[in-house]
């Protein structure tokens, strides 16, 4: 078992706790039970001296006899000291060397109506609790006082048992610790170790791997976050792919044309001057195809990184949508479109940079017109909680609700087959998106299969007068 494994170190991290914890806890239950049979002991040797004191009070002379029969009933030992501190009585099997323990000043104090209580060991190691109490007649006079000295080996084989109880709990404890410790960590380990073959797989390209969601907690937020990376990581390799095969078709395709119609020209394989000026045309185009779809390539690029500079300023809509129309009326015209208008208010402004502006409503109108065979298109302008809302809206052939969600993406094509048909670079959506994006603004794409395809752009209103104040 390797120690820097995470189930390991789970393991011994609740261990070392729960030890910590048996620890302190066992601290303080010794302490608890310690204390109480020592304050146990004390009183009741406390009451047998003061029992012994009225015995010997209400008896003329020292019961010899019935005190013996008291201690060893007791299993105390017992002496009477008159008022000088001289023995004058004891129980019969009490050792007298136990006296010498006491020092003279705690026999006189007690003589004098102070009281003793303490412990002290003999030389044998053994440890015994002494109290002593004074004598008094009717009078109140003190006349003598009573020693009684009581064994604590009987405490401590008690307190000895306590802990030796405590011990073997603990143990029992502990090593329950340790079996549920291991088990816990295994358990809680068992999702990351998981996560981590999952991540290594998809670090080496296997990016179908999916780790199980088991849980709603952190872990299973952790996991969902890896499937999530990975899918977004698996679609981007497929978009990569995707992109270059476009790229490499959307390239191959006007260079094949260049290469094939510029051989026919320089090697004079035309017939007539027509024909030789029919295949230049389709040189010129190829070659602005070539260059549009160049163009564009490094417009998104630059966007992505964020290296395209943008001159924000005022721009009045009805102006920015008149001068996109004129670009592109020539082209509706040719398919017998008509281009229709509808301003909510003629002053409508807002605020970003009118060039690119320009870029995305034409990118727009490019699409419609290129996807419509016949009809109107309508662009429309509205406010709309501090918003200024144009929307696109054409009558062609619509687009899918499953094709939707890709629609924004590079070279990304409804029909493949109509590539080449309509033109375009593949770009323009895309790079209309970036641009709504840069200027804080959002794109939707909403359409209706056979029936025609609507984008709203919603960009940030600017109100001249507060700009003025």
């Amino acid at each position: 078992m390797k120690i820097n494994r995470i189930a390991v170190k789970l393991s011994m991290i609740i261990v070392s706790l729960f030890f910590i914890l048996l620890l302190l806890l066992g601290y303080v239950v010794d302490r608890i039970f310690s204390n109480f049979y020592y304050e146990k002991a004390h009183q009741e040797v406390a009451e047998l001296s003061a029992h012994f004191v009225k015995m010997v009070q209400s008896r003329q002379g020292i019961p010899t006899e019935l005190i013996s029969t008291m201690a060893e009933f007791s299993k105390v030992e017992i002496f009477v000291v008159d008022t000088q501190g001289q023995l004058i009585g004891k129980s019969s099997k009490a050792p007298i060397n136990h006296l010498e323990f006491i020092r003279p000043n705690e026999i006189s104090g007690m003589t004098n109506g102070e009281g003793i209580l303490k412990e002290y060991k003999d030389d044998a190691g053994r440890s015994y609790l002494v109290c002593g109490k004074p004598i008094l007649n009717q009078l109140d006079h003190i006349q003598g006082g009573v020693i009684v000295i009581s064994s604590l080996d009987i405490v401590k084989a008690s307190v000895m048992k306590v802990r030796q109880l405590l011990c073997l709990s603990g143990l029992a404890g502990f090593l329950i610790a340790v079996g549920f410790s291991s088990i816990l960590s295994r358990k809680m380990s068992r999702p990351l170790i998981q996560m981590e073959e999952a991540t290594r797989q998809i670090a080496a390209g296997k990016l179908e791997t999916r780790v199980e969601t088991v849980s709603k907690d952190e872990i299973g937020s952790l996991a969902q976050a890896i499937n999530d990376l990975a899918e977004d990581l698996q679609r981007y390799r497929d978009t990569r792919n995707e992109f270059f095969a476009n790229i490499s078709h959307e390239l191959k395709t006007p260079i094949t044309y260049l290469e094939g119609y510029a051989n026919v020209v320089s090697q004079e394989l035309y017939e007539t001057e027509e024909e030789k000026r029919k295949y230049l045309d389709i040189i010129s185009e190829e070659a602005k195809r070539l260059n549009r779809l160049i163009h564009d390539l490094f417009d998104l690029s630059k966007m992505e990184e964020g290296r395209i500079p943008l001159s924000p300023e005022p721009v009045y809509v009805n102006e920015l949508l008149d001068r996109v129309m004129k670009k592109v009326s020539m082209k509706s015209e040719a398919k017998g479109l008509q281009l229709i208008k509808k301003m909510s208010e003629p002053d409508l402004l807002i605020y970003g940079d009118s060039n690119r502006l320009e870029q995305i409503f034409f990118n727009l109108f490019d699409n419609a017109i290129r996807y419509t065979q016949q009809g109107n298109i309508v662009i429309s302008a509205k406010q709309n909680k501090g918003m200024v809302c144009v929307s696109v809206e054409d009558s062609g052939v619509g687009i899918p609700p499953k094709e939707l969600p890709y629609l924004f993406e590079r070279f990304y094509r409804v029909e493949k087959s109509r590539s080449r048909e309509h033109g375009g670079s593949g770009l323009g959506l895309a790079i209309a998106k970036k641009l709504v994006e840069m200027h804080d603004g959002t794109i939707h794409v909403f359409s209706k299969y056979g029936q025609g395809t609507r984008f709203d752009v919603c960009l940030q209103k600017y109100d001249l007068q507060k700009s003025k104040k």
